[in-house]
């Protein structure tokens, strides 16, 4: 992405800010994740694209070589075997440009963050409620 243009305001903004084939897998993957949590806002957040439903689902975003998807530390953990041959960190994982994305894998983790996500905001009403 262009150095200069560090705040963009929009998923489409930041999308347009690459090469055309590197557009079409953001988008690409924008699109699986908007299926996997249709009820998902989506916004920019640490200058990233994010998807967001009762807080911070997932992020991703574009690198010279890798596509780096931010799914929280629990969503790497759960499909640690699966991811095992990506590299990543506690909360990354990075999906090589010159290769095809797992966007079945990347959907899954995006429902397994969304049923957590949802389960945390079910807990804390009812903490609240007493």
């Amino acid at each position: 992405m262009d150095e200069k243009k560090t705040n963009v305001e929009s998923i489409d903004e930041y999308i347009l800010g690459f090469p055309t084939e590197v557009q079409e897998i953001l988008q690409t993957l924008r699109n699986v994740i908007k299926k996997a949590a249709p009820d998902a806002t989506e916004r920019i957040s640490y200058q990233m694209p994010t998807f967001a439903l009762s807080g911070n689902l997932v992020h991703f975003a574009a690198y010279k070589n890798h596509i780096g998807f931010y799914p929280a530390p629990s969503g790497i953990e759960a499909f640690k075997e699966e991811l095992s041959e990506y590299k990543g960190a506690k909360g990354s994982i990075q999906f090589p440009l010159n290769k095809e994305l797992p966007y079945e894998l990347i959907s899954r983790i995006v429902q397994f963050r969304v049923t957590e996500n949802k389960e945390k905001a079910d807990a804390k009403k009812k903490r609240t409620k007493k």
